[in-house]
């Protein structure tokens, strides 16, 4: 083994060596919150490179989000492994194949639709749907998200949507008759929409063997990040890619699926497994992420399974309630103010809540405390300066005029905006994955991503996020705010199925914690225009029988592991008294 491999382990454990190292394939691994899965996938994507078993150019490494897609890059080319390597969203690469198509083949270049929703509007705008009103097209959108991420056309959503119990404002037939006008209008209008590209590229695969083949030949070795994501649409691709082969690997976190809203299979592993009951699965139980008393706080919800504490020692979480939302929103705020003031930057915190109309309030209170919070990725777009580099961008007709762009905006220059280094960050994605780039690619390489990516915001402040945006990111410090009945679970979760995925949902929140851990609820909220008294969460009632103290001695991870199966046994003895407090948690 030479020195390079060597280097690839040295700082490993053991469970994730054998995950690196494994010759099985197909392989999953289950990873649980902070076990290093993003270290696993990119140290196996280099240690099959450099060991002879995968070719850099051949090699597809996907996930769920831009800035994860980076992130891989960015990690890949520090162990060597970089350059040809494709790796992005799923939906990017497939632009970015479809593109490439369309050029070969003389075709015009795929128009692609950024929002469903803006098109949505001037249908109904124009009277050719039923259904009007900023909440009735909100709730259209989101069953037709669910449908084209699990392959539903509008002549079998009323099926499919009775078959999953799904609860909408619109009744089925409604919604099937609007799914089907606005499949018309795309047709009409020659559009795509993001999950289009998905679908496409897989039936072009299927129905052209020259293609088939020769995207066999280029994609040969595969890599899939946050597995516990995947669609019928994007697994669809993949196996169209894959064409029976099983160099696949596959990595996640069962306990972090969140399949109801963003259209992931509903058992993403067992659905793998059925297909390849020969793979192996591995699991990654360590957390390195949080401090074991997170860890332990966090780990309630995960049905029991173990997770073995690695973190330093950190504070108790805490678990305050406040008389009323406002008074929670200042509170957290006050809390935030008070870190800063110790020396915390403000990017180390995150607000979360279970719904975005949550975090107007606490974002209010913020500002009132004179503490800055991260703009939208999607804000950037209104910065003058952006908005004179995409005009510049958009005009690059060739790769060689657009690298020349690039490279004039990449160049440092005292007083520029910050949101200018954002756009020069997406646009070396963009490159990443684009065979053929051009200004107009890249431009739609930005819609896509604001489209199906907006998470995190840019430049120094708190990160304001729904439970859902904050998958996949962590944060030094977090509050995770609304812990009452009606918010965690909404109100709407009333099957069982929809009740274990809010309280994975709950468990996304709180594992995104490294060292401090706040928790709240309000007494009173402002609901439907009236004051309405509230209940602390069923759902933290597991979280607070992990408050009892793990104690203050140093713990090795066997230790760690042993006061974690004991806050454990404290389970199901009833509701705990919380340690709640009217004032603001001090650091």
């Amino acid at each position: 083994m030479s020195g390079g491999h060597e280097q690839l382990l040295a700082d490993c454990d053991d469970e994730q060596r054998l995950a690196i190292t494994s010759d099985d394939a197909p392989l999953f691994v289950r990873a649980g919150a902070g076990s290093g899965k993003t270290r696993v996938l990119t140290r196996r994507v280099a240690w099959r490179i450099a060991e002879g078993s995968a070719a850099a150019g051949h090699t597809l490494v996907a996930t769920f989000t831009r800035k994860a897609a980076s992130e891989l890059r960015q990690r890949l080319s520090s162990l060597g492994a970089g350059g040809p390597v494709t790796a992005g969203t799923l939906h990017a690469i497939a632009l970015a194949e479809l593109r490439r198509l369309a050029l070969d083949r003389g075709r015009s270049l795929p128009v692609v639709l950024d929002r469903r929703q803006r098109l949505l509007e001037r249908l109904a705008a124009e009277g050719a749907l039923p259904v009007k009103g900023r909440e009735g097209l909100a709730a259209l959108v989101a069953e037709i998200d669910w449908a084209k991420a699990r392959l539903v056309d509008p002549a079998g959503y009323a099926a499919a949507a009775t078959r999953a119990e799904r609860r909408s404002p619109l009744e089925p037939e409604v919604v099937a008759e609007c799914f089907s006008v606005f499949e018309l209008e795309k047709h009409r209008r020659g559009l795509l929409d993001f999950d289009d590209l998905l679908r496409r590229l897989a039936e072009e695969i299927a129905g052209d063997p020259d293609l088939a083949a020769a995207q066999r030949w280029r994609f040969r070795h595969f890599f899939l990040d946050e597995l516990q994501d995947l669609s019928a649409a994007q697994l669809q691709l993949v196996e169209a890619w894959l064409g029976g082969r099983d160099d696949l690997f596959a990595v996640g976190d069962a306990d972090q699926a969140i399949y109801g809203w963003g259209g992931a299979l509903e058992e993403a592993f067992g659905e793998l497994l059925t297909r390849y009951p020969q793979a192996r699965v591995l699991d990654l139980q360590a957390n390195y992420r949080s401090s074991p008393q997170i860890v332990s706080v966090a780990g309630a919800l995960r049905g029991g399974r173990e997770a073995i504490a690695c973190g330093r020692e950190g504070a108790s979480p805490t678990l305050t309630a406040y008389p009323s939302a406002e008074e929670e929103a200042t509170g957290v705020a006050r809390a935030i103010a008070e870190r800063r003031r110790h020396g915390l930057a403000a990017r180390d915190c995150a607000v979360l809540a279970r719904t975005n109309a949550q975090l107007r309030l606490l974002g209010e209170a913020l500002e009132r405390e004179e503490v800055p919070t991260r703009a939208s990725l999607g804000a950037f777009l209104l910065d003058p300066e952006v908005a004179a580099a995409l005009r510049t961008l958009r005009a690059a007709g060739s790769p060689e005029h657009l690298a020349v762009a690039l490279g004039e905006l990449a160049a440092p220059r005292r007083g520029r905006s910050p949101a200018v280094a954002q756009l020069v960050e997406i646009a070396g994605d963009y490159l990443a994955i684009d065979p053929l780039p051009s200004g107009g690619g890249l431009v739609t390489h930005l819609r896509q991503s604001l489209a199906t990516d907006p998470g995190p915001g840019v430049g120094d402040g708190v990160d304001l996020l729904s439970f859902h945006r904050a998958k996949g990111l962590e944060w030094p410090v977090v509050f995770v705010t609304g812990l009452e009945e009606g918010l965690v679970p909404v109100a709407h979760a009333r099957s069982a199925a929809a009740k274990a995925e809010e309280a994975r949902l709950l468990y996304v929140a709180l594992s995104r914690a490294e060292r401090e851990l706040h928790c709240s609820w309000a007494e009173r909220r402002l609901l439907g225009g009236a004051e309405r008294e509230r209940h602390r969460s069923r759902l933290v009632e597991g979280p607070l029988a992990a408050l009892e103290p793990l104690g203050t001695e140093p713990q090795g991870a066997s230790a760690a592991s042993r006061a974690l199966a004991e806050s454990r046994a404290h389970l199901g003895r009833g509701a705990r008294r919380a340690r709640s407090s009217k004032a603001p948690p001090r650091p």
